[in-house]
């Protein structure tokens, strides 16, 4: 991005009061809200479709998509080395029983948390070996995001829909400059394009460097070589504070319904 369109970029401003803590407790809890925010969707669906039959499943085993892999070419889904080896999303999977009663799946959701700079500055906490610095340098967890969303692309391999949604929130994912007021009232600025701060970049490997925050469920077909290939993006949605379920439901509910129609249960 050219500097002058950053400089124009809005400077949110986050003032004391901040967001929940990121990392060990909170991160657990926000991981079931999402399992609950799912769960609720799952409801909706079936009000809003009461001629479809819906289910609810916080896991699926290796052997099942291996059986599907196999099912696609006999080349693929040969090797396992734990049997009762699973992914479980944060949020569980939703799946709908299609036309020719086969469960397909129409929503996977996961959540994760990195970077609580945010909340570190807002209340004058300083970091570091020495304790003497604003930022803490960036680490790596949210990179075993990859494997379930691997996995999922695996076992949705003849679709052409991918609801997989990744729900991103900590000052490791910012998308824009922010400004954070410590309690004496001065500001920190968090630049997003820091590389010791920013880890976005690793995820969005996972949707091929689509837009930020947009419903990318339908695949993308392109042509290479005269062959079309087919592309699963994962829907990447990012804040630098809290999610709310009030701005998570409707991105879920909207991808689920992207789903039905891409599976022509819509009518």
């Amino acid at each position: 991005m050219a500097k002058k369109q950053t400089d124009r970029l809005r400077i949110e401003k986050v003032r004391g009061q901040g967001p929940k803590e990121i990392f060990g407790v909170n991160a657990q809890i926000h991981d079931k809200s999402v399992n609950s925010f799912s769960k609720a969707v799952f409801e909706t669906l079936k009000t809003d479709f009461p001629h479809l039959e819906f289910r609810f499943r916080d896991n699926i085993k290796k052997k099942e998509i291996n059986e599907k892999l196999n099912s696609v070419d006999a080349r693929l889904g040969v090797t396992v080395f734990v049997e009762n080896a699973s992914i479980k999303p944060d949020g569980g999977i939703i799946e709908v029983k299609d036309k020719e009663d086969k469960w397909r799946i129409v929503l996977v959701c996961e959540a994760k948390h990195q970077g609580k700079d945010i909340e570190n500055i807002a209340k004058g906490i300083l970091v570091g070996k020495n304790s003497n610095q604003d930022l803490m340098v960036a680490g790596n967890a949210i990179e075993r995001s990859h494997k379930n969303i691997n996995e999922m692309r695996n076992i949705m391999i003849d679709e052409k829909h991918f609801p997989y949604i990744l729900f991103l929130q900590g000052s490791n994912f910012l998308t824009e400059p922010t400004a954070v007021l410590r309690p004496d009232g001065t500001e920190v600025i968090l630049k997003h394009d820091a590389g010791s701060l920013n880890r976005i970049d690793r995820l969005t490997s996972a949707n091929y460097s689509l837009p930020i925050n947009q419903n990318s469920c339908e695949n993308i077909f392109i042509t290479v070589d005269g062959k079309s290939v087919m592309l699963q993006a994962v829907s990447i949605y990012t804040k630098s504070t809290e999610w709310t379920v009030d701005e998570m439901l409707p991105i879920m509910m909207d991808v689920s319904k992207t789903s039905l129609k891409i599976l022509g249960l819509t009518e």
